[in-house]
């Protein structure tokens, strides 16, 4: 039996918007009538869902929903979900609880989480930081609203089916005016004259800009499809600004920027990781003298399985040089599974007999180990940034989760051992995050040639420090959550995702342990023998 129609309304804010609209309004004895299935209503946080045609669609089945037919179901709901799910179904919704406003906060695009340790200090209310200006700010809220709006669906449904970042998406973040592919490779005179994001002028763009558009895009929570987002393009492309002649830099930099070609860095490969000096891949001059003939294998090469250029490590015989190799005859790449998605396109390359022009040579032959060696500062401190953010934003999901998960009786964060886990998980985001503010702000006040020589031990310090907080706080996180913890999907999907996936940056750029070592040894031969 239909109920009478109701003779208030009163306005809902629409999960996950910032729009609300008017909906009618019911009284509880109201929505107790429609208990059954075919006419199935349920309440959660003040809104009265009309799920009667959703019910066979329930990946939970039928009897779960008949158990909340007709009656109050918040509780039930944010036990077993994510409050996404309350976004996606919004549309179910058809008006509200008569005399009640919702209690529960969700997450609007583009706003700032209001989790305690759940945003980085400077973005937290009452905070104050010496390091970050109006631009900053700025520039954050775009980053976040653009995050949100255009990267995290694309970036959740790719994750899962191993599709390559759309080829629409990127050009978009290299559309005029947005310029967010050129802000990913550092403060440069290519952005002088532009006026970017929030009002930023290119000249007074620096490395905690570049930071924030890292960070922010790490939030989407996807981290083979974060690789895929350009990762290739942040690690291969600098070769080329830096050393690159001018003609290749005009041929090659601005259709890269603008997404309409896509550049990787190859330099692992399967005899060599870390130890760049054992390249094996050759590249040996043609007796005119005007084309190298490159043969050999590259591994493990983000992006590698759709890229258009190769800034690629070769021994020319005279000791390790880099060449730009355009993809084309006796190129051939195969993507590589590895424990995240192919969406990072991940590949192994073959250049079989490859032709390339001298002119593409980066830097001078036989010294290409300096151009390497110059990328890695870079490259490794971008991966600091993501790691550091990747380990808040899982923090964050277990905060929200021990307040709302319900355990012999009483929410899961009064457990004295869990609150302990928290101690030590809230210290080391916010130590990773000072030493690593503590980094960007000496590289703002360095030249280049100044952080090739004085910082090189401190960021390997930071990626190993880095890495293995994100190792730890995994661990605890998983704990946390249980079994929700090791299972794709639902309310741990990110924690799982997290756990798989970290080991990366431990592992690319350089293994923890080498990095450590490096930091040591640059350390030890600054030590003065004077205080032996």
């Amino acid at each position: 039996m239909a109920s009478p129609p109701p003779s208030k309304t009163q306005y809902l804010t629409v999960p996950g918007t910032a729009k609300s609209k008017s909906l009618k309004t019911f009284t509880k004895e109201e929505v107790a009538q429609h208990n059954k299935e075919g006419d199935l209503w349920i309440i959660i946080d003040s809104a009265v869902y009309d799920l009667s045609r959703f019910v066979d669609m329930h990946p939970g089945g039928v009897y779960v929903l008949l158990e909340v037919a007709g009656k109050d179901a918040t509780e039930a709901f944010f036990a077993m979900h994510r409050s996404e799910v309350l976004i996606k179904y919004g549309r179910y919704i058809i008006g509200t609880l008569e005399k009640e406003k919702p209690k529960y906060i969700l997450p609007t695009p583009g706003a700032l989480s209001p989790v305690p340790y759940g945003e980085p200090g400077w973005l937290s209310e009452g905070y104050k930081s010496p390091y970050y200006k109006d631009s900053h700010r700025a520039l954050q809220k775009f980053m976040r609203q653009f995050t949100d709006d255009h990267v995290r669906a694309e970036a959740q449904v790719h994750e899962k089916s191993g599709e390559r970042p759309t080829v629409e998406l990127i050009q978009k973040m290299g559309a005029e005016g947005v310029h967010i592919n050129a802000m990913r490779m550092g403060p440069s005179k290519l952005l002088h004259g532009l006026n970017l994001p929030g009002g930023v002028k290119g000249e007074e763009f620096d490395y905690f800009h570049e930071q924030i558009i890292t960070q922010e895009l790490v939030r989407s929570g996807a981290r083979g499809y974060a690789d895929g987002l350009q990762g290739g393009m942040v690690i291969g492309l600098p070769p080329v600004m830096n050393y690159g002649s001018e003609a290749l830099k005009k041929a090659v930099i601005p259709d890269v920027l603008a997404g309409k070609k896509f550049i990787a860095l190859a330099i692992s490969e399967a005899f060599a990781g870390s130890d760049v000096a054992g390249l094996r891949c050759t590249a040996k001059k043609t007796p005119d003298g005007k084309h190298y003939i490159v043969n050999g294998t590259k591994k493990w090469i983000t992006g590698g399985n759709f890229a258009d250029y190769f800034s690629t490590g070769v021994n020319t015989g005279n000791g390790l040089s880099m060449l730009l190799i355009p993809r084309g005859e006796g190129v051939e790449t195969k993507i590589i599974k590895t424990s995240y998605s192919s969406a990072a396109g991940t590949a192994y390359i073959t250049f079989d007999n490859v032709k390339v022009p001298v002119e593409n040579l980066l830097g001078k032959e036989g010294k290409g180990i300096y151009v390497i060696l110059s990328n890695f500062n870079h490259e490794r401190w971008v991966m600091c940034c993501g790691s550091a953010m990747g380990s808040r934003f899982i923090v964050e999901e277990c905060f929200k989760w021990a307040h709302q998960r319900k355990v012999f009786g009483k929410p899961l964060i009064e457990q004295a051992v869990i609150r302990q886990k928290f101690a030590h998980m809230f210290a080391k985001v916010e130590a990773v995050q000072a030493f690593l503010e503590h980094i960007t702000y000496q590289m703002n006040s360095m030249t280049y040639a100044q952080q090739a020589e004085h910082l090189g031990g401190p960021i390997g310090i930071l990626k190993m420090y880095c890495t293995r907080v994100a190792g730890e706080i995994a661990d605890e996180a998983v704990q946390i959550f249980g079994g929700r913890g090791i299972t794709q999907g639902g309310m741990g999907g990110y924690i799982e995702m997290f756990q798989r996936t970290q080991k990366f940056d431990a592992i690319l750029g350089g293994a923890e342990e080498v990095l450590g070592d490096l930091g040591v040894r640059q350390a030890s031969r600054k030590m003065p023998k004077a205080v032996l």
